[in-house]
């Protein structure tokens, strides 16, 4: 078995274990433990795609994985060839060191058990979407991050800064995704798969295809936001209200490069068309000029880096936008250099606002004799940032600049693009030596909440100077260090080797050579300029902002949506009754009403005659019904109507040869007659009558709407031949599912997983209702409304008699209904029910408190414990399939020969049968304590 899928699962499952389970005990101790544990589980996965690479290196591309759900194109199947093991190492090398920094950041009040838990789900998430072959497994993960960054933003949920970033982030990354499950979606549509592997053989069918331009569209929408692209870019600086740590992770290697990886992923596919580099090559190259310069005039040390990641964000989606195979190659080193020289700028704010308590540039200075080592770390990533020479940084931003210049698109777009490029090298150098001057130089601090900042503990410092070293070695020897790795990206990137290229400090002195000197030179001037002219410590920005822009929408949507409320939603349970009533009739009438000859008549079925007493039975149902409607104000002559419909609707089931419904239809009306009328005891006897003239005319109409409509669809269906799907079961109810009663094969076999579902509703209903009612009490009155007193005499003696006699034969009863349910009538749910009535016996003759004694019901309480045991041996039946390589509640079924009984038909199934019977009694016998639980206070 290959160790791919390990790469994911060890940070989702152990690495969140583990963290949460640590985490639980907050001591320095423990919190140490957990970060050790967090930063092992990252170094485990990090050595296994380590033990690849080297295949991978030899230009192999390793797959792993198998089925998930076939049927949707959804599989768990993962890739591992060069830009997934860059992407991956960046994650996992990163994450280790952020790990790491974070255990010295995060202070003592700070839960580390679910902040590394987090990082864990997070990291796994994205290591998900790199490593899938399967484009809908890539979405899942790719949703998951957006939830999981939400966690992270608003780790500090106490700020309000903190809570509106994560929800930004998780409105527009989170809607992005949405978007891009559509472009997938219809990817897969056209290319017949969702594999990575199909799509990349198949892409000159999908670029012919005539939905191919709206899929682009929409992908390149969901990279877009989640890798803030404009016009989605602003969420990204709200997110800086994340920890640090978090912050660096997102900026560097993981959130914000997922848009980019997809990007680069999907090339050999959406690439070298004309919409795909048209959109691409524009946004970026907006993006990277726009965030480069409001970059400059940020006074946020966190909100400079955020912009300066924005830019060099839209650098490398400008990259992979260009058809040309050495843009691949800038795009790729480019994302390297950034995440080396971006990760360790952000760990240094970090330090910097851990040891001063503030990242207001306007209010640090002077730092540079107080941290002297923070300060050279800053310096070297700082530069790297900046594109100065000999760091890494200048190498791809060279690339950049070279690239640009062989743009060739007209003569306009020749001149714009290298011009653009240029000013936005130009910014770039202007913030990185405002990031440099303002905090380490320029006078003294102002105003620290720290007053005596000094240097941080050597393990806050040691990833900061480890990943400048890195920026500082590739960027005097790229080609040893980031070269292979380079090549094999971006041959993965293009579908096939790049032209030949060399990754060098020097490469003559060339027009590229003398952008990056205009840049360096201009941005200096510019910074000191803009100090010198017009301060930029005073610098307020007005106007409107992308913030502002959707603060103002999400406000705008919730206003109109409260309109809207406030016009349909008045608190008259009536009114949206009546409104989803009439919108059904209408729709459903909409063929007689549109005049369109398409509405169906009545069938050539053959009818057979109604007997006489199905019309006795019609009519006592029509006089039961309106009567109903009639005298619904007075609640207990409400429910024995009630009871008189279901008792009629159990005759015409018997009359139907369906006697297990009219067993289970009978046993229902019972037990909830019962319950109702303890509800309803809470209650007044009768309702006020509240309705008016009008509105009863209303509801009258539509009441004889809505039954004619459905009579007269049953009309039309009873009235037509079809084919019936009952012979399917009747014919393999004995042959694959060992029993005779197709009714209950049907429920415990077929449709299994139907079943399980209802019986967990129910026992979550009962769960509710004890939720509900705990605590409640009702004081009964000592009259009715007519002045006579009420008795409150409990346990008459005959019904003690008749209730001590009943209840072992209903037991026997149960036993067998239940028994021989596979093959005759019976089954769980008819045996839980006729036990259900014979406790609720008990607890009439009885009284309450002695019932639930007998039964060691614990105040009713402990029949919560039944519902569980119920639910937990249906689920354990059908989990024990999975043993035997079968799909969940698979049964089965056998005639084993046992002494004295002789042959016996069994069936796993009635496991799953006795699970459905306990949880149908503890569910009931909870709502009966419940409700009588309400009512034992004393009259008033």
């Amino acid at each position: 078995m290959s160790p791919l899928p390990l790469i994911v699962l060890l940070p989702l499952l152990l690495g969140t274990t583990l963290c949460f389970w640590s985490g639980r005990v907050e001591s320095r101790a423990r919190r140490a433990l957990t970060a050790w544990l967090a930063a092992a589980v990252t170094g485990l996965a990090l050595a296994l795609l380590l033990a690849m690479a080297p295949a991978v290196f030899d230009g192999e591309v390793l797959l792993a994985g198998g089925d998930w759900i076939p049927s949707i194109g959804l599989n768990a199947r993962f890739r591992l060839d060069g830009l997934a093991l860059m992407f991956a190492g960046l994650i996992t090398g990163i994450g280790t060191l952020i790990i790491l920094y974070a255990a010295w950041y995060l202070k003592a009040d700070d839960p580390a058990g679910r902040f590394y838990t987090l990082l864990m789900l997070f990291m796994a998430a994205m290591l998900g979407i790199v490593l899938s072959d399967n484009l809908l497994l890539l979405v899942v993960f790719w949703e998951l991050t957006s939830v999981s960054s939400f966690l992270l933003v608003g780790y500090w949920g106490h700020k309000a800064e903190a809570r509106a970033g994560a929800r930004m982030a998780l409105a527009v990354t989170g809607g992005g995704g949405l978007v891009l499950l559509a472009g997938i979606v219809l990817l897969g549509h056209i290319a017949g798969s969702y594999e990575l592997s199909t799509m990349f053989e198949r892409s000159a069918q999908i670029r012919a295809h005539a939905l191919f331009p709206l899929a682009t569209v929409l992908v390149l929408i969901g990279c877009f936001t989640k890798s803030a692209q404009l016009p989605f870019h602003f969420w990204l600086p709200e997110a800086m209200a994340a920890p640090t740590p978090v912050s660096a992770y997102l900026h560097s290697a993981t959130m914000v490069k997922a848009g980019i990886f997809l990007l680069a992923r999907l090339y050999p596919v959406l690439g070298g068309t004309g919409l795909f580099e048209g959109i691409v090559a524009t946004v970026g190259l907006a993006t990277m000029v726009f965030a480069a310069y409001v970059a400059v005039f940020k006074h946020d040390l966190k909100g400079l880096l955020a912009y300066s990641t924005i830019s060099h964000l839209g650098l490398i989606t400008f990259l992979i936008g260009l058809a040309s195979p050495l843009s691949a190659v800038a795009a790729v080193f480019h994302i390297l250099n950034h995440a080396t020289f971006k990760a360790s700028l952000f760990m240094t704010a970090g330090i910097i606002d851990h040891e001063t308590g503030t990242r207001d540039m306007r209010k640090l200075g002077g730092l540079l004799s107080l941290m002297p080592w923070t300060a050279t770390l800053a310096m070297i990533a700082a530069a790297s940032m900046a594109g100065i020479p000999l760091a890494n940084g200048f190498l791809s931003k060279e690339m950049f600049f070279a690239e640009a210049v062989g743009v060739e698109h007209g003569a306009l777009w020749d001149v714009l693009v290298p011009l653009a490029a240029t000013f936005g090298g130009i910014c770039s150098v202007a913030y990185s030596l405002r990031f440099i001057h303002d905090v380490f130089f320029n006078g003294a601090p102002k105003d620290l909440p720290n007053p005596h900042p000094h240097e941080p503990p050597l393990m806050m410092k040691a990833p900061v100077a480890l990943l400048v070293v890195i920026c500082i070695v590739v960027g005097v020897a790229p080609a040893l260090t980031f070269g292979p790795l380079v090549h094999v990206a971006a041959t993965a990137v293009l579908g096939h080797a790049p032209p030949e290229y060399h990754l060098a400090i020097w490469h003559g002195f060339n027009l590229p050579l003398a952008m990056s000197a205009v840049a360096l030179v201009g941005g200096v001037a510019m910074y000191f300029a803009l100090q010198r002219q017009f301060n930029l410590h005073l610098h307020h920005p007005k106007g409107w902002t992308g913030r502002l822009i959707f603060t103002h929408t999400i406000d705008g949507l919730f206003a109109l949506a409260g309109r809207f409320t406030q016009r349909l939603e008045n608190g008259s349970l009536q009114r949206y009754a009546a409104w989803m009533v009439g919108f059904a009739v209408l729709l459903a009438a909409w063929p007689w009403l549109s005049g369109s000859g398409d509405a169906p008549g009545t069938g050539t079925r053959a009818l057979l005659p109604a007997s006489p007493l199905a019309m006795v039975a019609w009519a006592l149902l029509i006089a039961a019904g309106a009567a109903l409607v009639l005298t619904h104000h007075q609640r207990f002559r409400a429910v024995v109507l009630v009871g008189v419909v279901g008792l009629v609707t159990s005759l015409t089931f018997l009359a139907l040869s369906a006697p297990d419904l009219a067993l289970t239809q009978l046993s229902v009306e019972v037990v909830s007659t019962v319950l109702l009328l303890m509800g309803l005891a809470l209650l007044p006897q009768t309702s006020p009558r509240e309705s008016s003239g009008a509105r009863r005319a209303r509801d009258a109409l539509l009441a004889l709407a809505g039954g004619g409509g459905i009579a007269w669809l049953t009309w039309l269906m009873l009235t037509r031949d079809h084919d019936s799907i009952a012979w399917y079961f009747l014919e393999n109810s004995l042959v694959k599912g060992g029993g005779t009663n197709a009714v209950n094969v049907i429920l415990v076999d077929f449709r299994g997983y139907d079943t399980f579902g209802e019986i967990t509703v129910l026992g979550i209903a009962a769960v509710g209702v004890l939720a509900l009612l705990d605590g409640f009490r009702v004081r009964r009155p000592e009259a009715d409304p007519q002045g006579r007193a009420w008795s409150f005499e409990r346990e008459p003696l005959m019904l003690r008699v008749a209730a001590r006699l009943v209840l072992p034969l209903a037991l026997v009863t149960s036993v067998y209904i239940f028994w021989r349910g596979h093959n005759l009538p019976g089954g769980g749910f008819i045996a839980g029910l006729v036990t259900a009535v014979a406790l609720v016996l008990q607890y009439m003759a009885r009284g309450q408190d002695r019932a639930e004694a007998l039964l060691y019901a614990g105040g009713g309480r402990r029949y919560t414990r039944w519902v569980g045991t119920g639910l937990a041996i249906a689920g354990l039946t059908g989990i024990g399939a999975f043993a035997l390589d079968r799909p969940f509640l698979t049964s089965a079924f056998g005639h084993p020969v046992v002494p004295v009984l002789g042959e016996l038909p069994l069936a796993t199934a009635a496991l799953f049968d006795l699970g459905v019977y306990v949880t149908v009694v503890g569910a009931t016998m909870l709502m009966l304590s419940a409700l009588g639980a309400a009512s034992k206070e004393r009259h008033a």
